[in-house]
């Protein structure tokens, strides 16, 4: 959330940030509802200030002036009762408009639409060329017996899997390997809870704006999580620490559950675009200050560049572009793992700086050693998810024989292990 002074202040940068992320915003609308609320409230206080003092002078008064005084209360607490809801309602308003401003971006940030637009910083590793036919991740788990969609569609509907044999080894194994990899780092470990309530939702700023992507437990006023981003993020909300123990480094390892809404007919098959998958997140949380928010987020992005690294996997870095940041983001970068099927790269992970915008939503503060409170900057990056990462990972290792090769780093997970598709 962008503060309200902040916006008033620059006014063009704030209308240039949305119109780089391709977001209508009507600036002009919450100017003037701040400045209603303004006028309504200082009336409204000072009606309450003139109804308590003129409630002191009457135990005071003759009986002629009291009966002019209980006159002029009465007036007072009609209008005070009468501005309370007005009050409240603009505020409201102003509040609901607030959610929705986006942060504005970087300068670095590239102009473009959306995704197409994106601006390659740099790719690692060597797209291999096959001798042989090659299969897709689908053709390959099927035929190995370690995938099988068929039956999850009749029991769960589309977009949903089942793992089976080595893949379920392989899953524990990525993520296992995920976790030692980034508590190498330094970060510390969480399984968080998959349910949330709405605040949290709104504090990392998925909501308003996301509610068709999430799944609503309607009874209990809970949502299933997209991301541990989301109670990681929030477990400090209302807190103020201290200077001193930043930067938080957090790694939520959780199930997440997606809708998908607004995806049908795209990306359909396969593991790419799934209802429910697990997924390794760095969160960090750190000073207000831009140079040490822009340096953790190259430490976030480096860290998964090192796992797909490990993994032999080639990928490449773009610098995404305004059109396609979200509401909250200041700078992303995607990371894109090659996919053979897809004859392209495909998005395994995105790193994301917001510097105080979640932060104001959720109120995240820290005391700096002069003992000014400040906003903190929140970050966070994928470190692995599964199973879209078998996509590049099963294709990519493939053998003439149909087997798949396993990447050298995870065979400590499976037993010793080296293929899947070998007695």
């Amino acid at each position: 959330m962008l503060d309200i002074k902040f916006i008033r202040e620059n006014l063009d940068m704030v209308k240039e940030g949305a119109r780089k992320k391709r977001i209508d915003l009507d600036v002009m609308r919450l100017i003037e509802l701040d400045d209603r609320r303004k006028e309504k409230r200082t009336e409204w206080e000072q009606l309450r200030a003139r109804q308590k003092s003129e409630s002191k002078r009457v135990p005071k008064a003759d009986p002629e002036e009291k009966v002019g005084l209980l006159k002029e209360l009465n007036e007072l607490s009609a209008r005070v009762s009468e501005l309370e809801p007005e009050v409240k309602s603009i505020e409201e308003e102003l509040k609901a408009g607030l959610l929705v401003v986006p942060n504005v971006p970087l300068d670095v940030v590239p102009e473009g639409k959306d995704d197409a637009d994106n601006v390659e910083i740099r790719r690692v590793g060597e797209v291999p060329a096959f001798d042989f036919p090659i299969k897709d991740h689908i053709e390959l788990g099927e035929s190995l017996d370690i995938l099988d969609f068929q039956r999850a569609a009749r029991v769960s509907g589309s977009r949903t899997y089942y793992l089976k044999n080595e893949a379920v080894l392989l899953e524990l194994a990525l993520m296992h390997l995920s976790l030692d990899h980034i508590m190498s780092k330094g970060f510390s470990p969480y399984i968080p809870p998959y349910l949330v309530k709405r605040d949290p939702m709104v504090g990392t700023a998925y909501f308003p704006g996301g509610e068709e992507q999430a799944y609503h437990m309607e009874r209990d006023g809970l949502y299933l999580i997209g991301t541990s981003e989301v109670p990681i993020t929030s477990l400090h909300a209302g807190e103020i620490l201290s200077h001193k123990d930043l930067p938080y480094y957090y790694a939520g390892f959780s199930a997440c559950f997606r809708r998908e809404a607004g995806t049908y007919g795209k990306d359909t098959k396969g593991l790419y675009r799934m209802h429910q998958f697990h997924k390794v997140e760095q969160v960090v949380i750190c000073q207000g200050i831009p140079e040490v928010s822009q340096k953790e987020h190259d430490h976030i992005l480096n860290n998964s560049e090192e796992l797909l690294q490990m993994l032999e996997l080639p990928y490449r870095v773009v610098e995404v572009c305004g059109g396609d940041l979200g509401l909250g983001q200041v700078r992303k970068y995607d990371i894109e793992s090659w996919m053979p099927s897809r004859k392209s790269y495909g998005e395994t992970h995105s790193a994301s700086n917001f510097h105080e915008y979640q932060a104001r939503r959720l109120n995240l503060r820290y005391r700096d050693p002069e003992g000014k409170v400040h906003f903190a900057h929140t970050l966070n990056n994928t470190v692995l998810a599964s199973p879209r990462i078998f996509i590049p990972l099963l294709e990519l290792n493939q053998q003439e024989d149909g087997t798949i090769r396993i990447p050298e780093v995870l065979r400590k997970y499976m037993g010793g292990r080296e293929f899947i598709g070998k007695k």
